[in-house]
């Protein structure tokens, strides 16, 4: 199970897109800023316990439960932090909370950060193990991943993601196309460190579609 929680939750995302957090010296464009340096430059056995202080400051903002935006982050934190502690440290606690908090946003504003909040609940569904252990549901992971890239279509989150998804269910070339739409997507202001880290994870997943392709799977 960690491995699979691992692979790219967190990577999420949770991972977003999001004009909003690049203005200003802000608590969330804060919040997110230390998100990005906590993932791609932190040693990994530094970044669970970064993660759990940086939850605790995210649950603070989100407090209240009136805003879409900072339920967001704290969800992303949250399935950060369940990538790094794995199965036997609790990981399935909280991508179940992290889905709790997508949900509660996407009652408040569904299309917060570009569709994020999709994008997000998308790649827990296709990560996370299905029932009994977990939530997990291909179908309702396609649905989202696809509503996601309807409200961002060239977003580098949208696209990942999605390529990600199709690489587990081995569409291999739909995947590629993916990465290749996603390694193409704008860059983001304020996001350099972010955006840095996505198009590695990128590069990564376009290494493994082309060799599964060249091998005739």
């Amino acid at each position: 199970m960690k491995k699979t929680i691992h692979s790219a939750l967190l990577t999420l995302a949770l991972s977003l897109t999001g004009p909003v957090m690049a203005s200003g010296p802000t608590e969330l464009a804060a919040i997110q800023s230390e998100w990005a340096h906590i993932k791609y430059q932190l040693p990994q056995k530094g970044r669970g316990a970064a993660f759990e202080t940086l939850a605790e400051r995210a649950h603070r903002l989100s407090a209240g439960g009136k805003e879409a935006s900072p339920l967001v982050w704290e969800a992303i934190i949250k399935a950060s932090l369940a990538g790094e502690k794995g199965a036997m440290g609790g990981a399935l606690g909280y991508v179940k909370e992290a889905k709790a908090l997508l949900e509660q946003a996407e009652a408040i504003e569904p299309n917060a950060l570009d569709g994020s909040i999709y994008t997000s609940l998308g790649s827990l569904y296709y990560q996370v193990p299905g029932w009994p252990v977990g939530f997990g549901d291909k179908k309702k992971a396609r649905a989202y991943l696809e509503q996601g890239l309807k409200v961002n279509p060239n977003g580098i989150d949208a696209n990942y993601f999605y390529g990600d998804f199709l690489l587990t269910q081995d569409d291999y070339p739909g995947a590629l196309k993916a990465f290749e739409k996603a390694l193409a997507a704008a860059p983001r202001p304020g996001r350099e460190l972010a955006d840095a880290g996505r198009r590695k994870e990128i590069e990564e997943g376009m290494a493994k579609a082309r060799a599964q392709m060249g091998s005739g799977r």
